[in-house]
């Protein structure tokens, strides 16, 4: 099979290399050393490379996580998959189990992403990329100045024939977006450690598929109004071929856009004509049932007026609930006047002090763009201390040189909220996939979903309408209830402007 110019990569099948404990302290050792001279490590004068990005790149999976793969049955080494869904802020890891599936590891609530749902398309526009990427391990950076990271591959195939521009779009640390995907300290260390250890198991590169959703028939439903939705539908498909396989999906790109799973005697050329290919019928046949499925969801939701979300929403990108619900300033009380509060019912990693809230967060001030988390103690503990390193663009990786040759954290969230004068889009976008009805327990994702037709789009004009209506009988027989006061923070916390803003180590340069 041949899959072309920037084609895919399967590792699904791939046999797990085995290494004795010693072969892996010489190999891990030899891939740091090596890291370290590419991306320009402190070192003490004789080559050796700092502690402190050691202590980093090479800490080892906590003892939960390695409790975690025990208990689905997942080798250590065994490749992993990862996906990341914008409007719910959420990113997974998935791993080969010991039947040669993938399955659901973790999934950890993204602190910040930038931009609006959509693909990134030209340098400088705050898009977080979406697409299907291939991650070597020439992409991972040790010596990364928002503590870990590895670059997404931006442009990639795809884009570059579609004349998309950007570059050094990044998955890391630091909790602070200007173009990327951010996460906490703690969980980047996590899915850097387990990116590491899939590759010294032998993965030559794992798939990163980013999309703007969970790709279901109701969410689809809820954007079908989206100029970006042809788009959303040919990604819809490749997360079809995934959801139904559970086996990473080829990826090709020709005629400028995105093929899965071909068998082609031709060559594929991202610009040129796509030649004669064919899906293998194992998988072709179980895909084309589930898009029928979910064709038929779709229709039906459209019918019943499923209202849509904007397609801007001017927030500036997103960031989970469980980390917006600290950074509140106000707790929540429940029917019985108690004050409880999300962030402190369940754990939530620390943020750092380089947070950069998405605008119209209902944080107490909306025109806030940087903010620190401090802890409730009366006396803050200050932030851990980061390692300085070199910029990413001059960064090589943890294994560069090396292999040259060759518990859900928070579910339904939605990052993006709604200004308070529209407080019902929040609503209905809150729980987006709680609602949605279940197609097949082993097969949650919706499939590929045909375009409304224009007079279906017009449809929920009415429901506003009736809304009003119905608003002045329900005020006269139901007595005014008092509002509750935001969601809010552990106190002491307190919005403050930093000098040492993300945005200003950037630059222009996404």
């Amino acid at each position: 099979m041949n899959l072309g110019h920037g084609a895919g990569h399967g590792t699904g099948s791939s046999a797990l290399i085995r290494h004795t404990g010693w072969a892996r302290t010489l190999l891990a050792s030899a891939a740091i050393a090596a890291a370290c001279a590419l991306a320009g490590c402190e070192t003490d004068g004789d080559g050796t490379m700092s502690p402190m990005v050691a202590a980093k790149a090479m800490a080892p999976l906590s003892s939960d996580m390695m409790t975690l793969l025990g208990q689905k049955n997942m080798p250590k080494e065994s490749p992993i998959l990862v996906r990341i869904f914008k409007e719910e802020a959420e990113l997974e890891v998935w791993k080969q189990d010991t039947t040669g599936q993938y399955a659901l590891l973790k999934t950890y609530p993204i602190c910040r992403w930038s931009g609006e749902l959509g693909p990134k398309v030209k340098q400088g526009d705050r898009q977080a990329p979406e697409g299907f990427y291939s991650i070597k391990p020439g992409q991972m950076n040790p010596n990364s100045a928002w503590y870990l990271s590895f670059d997404t591959g931006f442009p990639n195939a795809y884009d570059r024939a579609n004349d998309r521009t950007g570059a050094f779009l990044m998955v890391h640390g630091d909790c602070s977006s200007a173009g990327c995907y951010a996460m906490t300290d703690e969980q980047m260390g996590e899915i850097y450690a387990l990116g590491r250890e899939a590759f010294l198991g032998g993965q030559k590169a794992f798939q990163l598929q980013a999309y703007p959703f969970h790709m279901t028939a109701l969410n689809m439903a809820r954007h079908r109004n989206n100029p970006a939705m042809p788009f959303w539908r040919m990604l819809k498909e490749g997360n079809d071929h995934f959801e139904t396989t559970r086996q990473e999906p080829k990826v090709g790109v020709c005629e400028k856009r995105y093929v899965f799973d071909v068998e082609t005697s031709g060559r594929l050329d991202p610009r040129g004509k796509c030649p004669v290919m064919q899906v293998p019928s194992e998988i072709a046949t179980p895909v084309a049932a589930k898009q029928q499925r979910d064709e038929q969801e779709f229709a039906a939701l459209v019918a019943r007026n499923t209202p849509m979300a904007p397609v801007k929403t001017g927030a500036d990108g997103g960031m989970n609930e469980l980390f917006l619900a600290r950074l509140r300033s106000k707790d929540k009380f429940d029917e019985n006047g108690r004050i409880f509060s999300l962030a402190s019912t369940q754990h939530v990693p620390a943020m750092g002090n380089n947070v950069n809230p998405p605008k119209n967060a209902n944080l107490g001030d909306v025109e806030t763009t940087t903010a620190s988390v401090t802890p409730a103690a009366p006396a803050p503990t200050p932030p851990p201390t980061r390692v300085a390193s070199a910029d990413s663009s001059a960064s090589g990786s943890m294994f560069g040189s090396l292999f040259s040759s060759g518990n859900k954290w928070f579910g339904g969230g939605q990052p993006k909220e709604q200004p308070a004068a529209q407080p019902a889009p929040v609503a209905a976008a809150s729980k987006p996939r709680a609602a949605q009805p279940k197609i097949a327990a082993a097969h949650p994702a919706a499939g590929a979903i045909r375009p409304a037709q224009a007079a279906e789009e017009r449809k929920p004009a009415a429901a506003p309408q009736q809304a009003a209506a119905a608003a002045p009988a329900a005020a006269s027989t139901a007595p005014a209830q008092p509002q509750a006061p935001a969601p809010g923070m552990i106190a002491g916390s307190a919005p403050v402007v930093s000098t040492n803003s993300f945005d200003s180590r950037w630059g222009a340069i996404r």
